[in-house]
């Protein structure tokens, strides 16, 4: 199962826009969300049960300088990714997207797979920063520092580098079960001395760390032939 990782396209321009899209789609690997203008995008940032792994921002819109729209966010707390879409390669246009907090600048016209090569890598570049953190349940996670904060009570729980990965794959397959295989093969690689049970050893021991009752799944769940990371923490009725 291929993990689709949601963006933002925020451009004007309905061609490149739509191009951009069913390129985006093709593979498998993104799921593309558009706004036409500034005013569209703050709504789609805003919904609350929606996030973006990454922004690709047009510079001129309708309604502002995608520039300021990127300072703006990231006055806000903002720390996705953002790459900037501009007509302009000149320094001083490149300077200027780069300090309003953009993570990379790409002068139209460009290669798709340029521009695939650097959202990846600024994804990955993102993942294992110090500012990637992600809610599930009660907790902030921290892959970085492989740490779970349940900031009401102020309890921090240490976890080990495979709890870690397992934790951040199941949060990148946004709420889809993924088969023990599939989890096992991203974790440990395709290493044939491990086995399926090697992974239900660590997945029980992760629910003992991070379940309020470990003998009621809340967050880690046994689904579809997997497991799957439910993280509102919502009680899930069977």
């Amino acid at each position: 199962m291929a993990i689709q990782h949601p963006i933002l396209v925020i451009d004007d321009d309905t061609a490149l826009r739509t191009a951009l899209i069913e390129q985006l789609v093709q593979g498998g690997e993104f799921l593309p969300t558009e706004a036409n203008c500034l005013a569209d995008a703050e709504v789609k940032l805003a919904q609350a049960d929606v996030r973006f792994d990454a922004i690709l921002l047009d510079v001129g819109l309708p309604d502002g300088d995608g520039r300021d729209f990127c300072k703006k966010l990231r006055k806000q707390g903002l720390k996705t990714p953002v790459i900037m879409l501009t007509g302009s390669a000149e320094e001083t246009d490149i300077i200027r997207g780069l300090d309003s907090g953009a993570n990379d600048y790409l002068a139209k016209p460009f290669r798709f797979n340029e521009l695939l090569a650097r959202l990846r890598a600024q994804m990955r570049s993102f993942e294992n920063s110090e500012d990637a953190v992600f809610t599930i349940g009660p907790y902030t996670f921290r892959p970085a520092v492989k740490q779970l904060l349940e900031v009401a009570r102020n309890k921090r729980i240490r976890l080990t580098d495979k709890e870690t990965a397992i934790l951040k794959f199941l949060y990148r397959a946004a709420g889809k079960p993924v088969a023990r295989q599939v989890l096992l093969n991203e974790v440990w690689g395709y290493n044939a001395a491990v086995t399926t049970h090697t992974l239900e050893t660590h997945v029980y021991r992760l629910r003992q760390k991070i379940e309020p009752d470990p003998a009621v799944s809340r967050l880690l769940l046994t689904e579809g032939g997997g497991y799957r990371l439910n993280a509102d923490g919502a009680v899930v009725i069977s």
